[in-house]
């Protein structure tokens, strides 16, 4: 598989948790494949139902992560992720998407509602890189 990547994109995580809530202008869907959805149940001791709720039509993601009244994920813990090392892969990305633009051949596009987008260094094929490896990695174990 190829992927292509945006060429001369800064990025620094400014740790503004923007990306783990609703906005004015956005309701966020963190959707799960099944095998994060377990790993996340496993190691929080919750039921992958309290976490979670089950989708259609987003294949392969089956599940959606659950969030507060006001529309936080339910693991943002004073504007810090508490699952942070079993994050899921959409947030891993954020603020990069994976998309499909033929078969085999997929592209990372950015969003510019990323208040950090344009700052911190410029990111390199290497960083890119890691996050295809990942995606390719999980997407392999979910189909165990």
């Amino acid at each position: 598989m190829k992927f292509g990547y945006p060429k001369n994109v800064r990025f620094k995580c400014e740790r503004c948790a923007l990306c783990c809530s609703d906005t004015k202008n956005r309701v966020r869907s963190i959707l799960l494949l099944r095998i994060e959805a377990e790993r996340i149940s496993q190691k929080t001791l919750k039921s992958v139902d309290d976490l979670a709720e089950k989708i259609e039509g987003f294949e392969p993601y089956v599940y959606r992560m659950k969030k507060t009244k006001d529309g936080k994920c339910i693991f943002l813990k004073d504007n810090l992720c508490s699952i942070y090392q079993i994050r899921p892969l959409i947030c891993m990305f954020y603020p990069f998407e994976l998309k499909e633009v033929r078969s085999n051949r997929h592209i990372f596009v950015s969003t510019d509602e990323c208040p950090a987008i344009g700052k911190g260094p410029k990111l390199k094929r290497g960083y890119f890189e890691r996050l295809f490896k990942k995606i390719m990695e999980t997407m392999e174990e979910n189909k165990k």
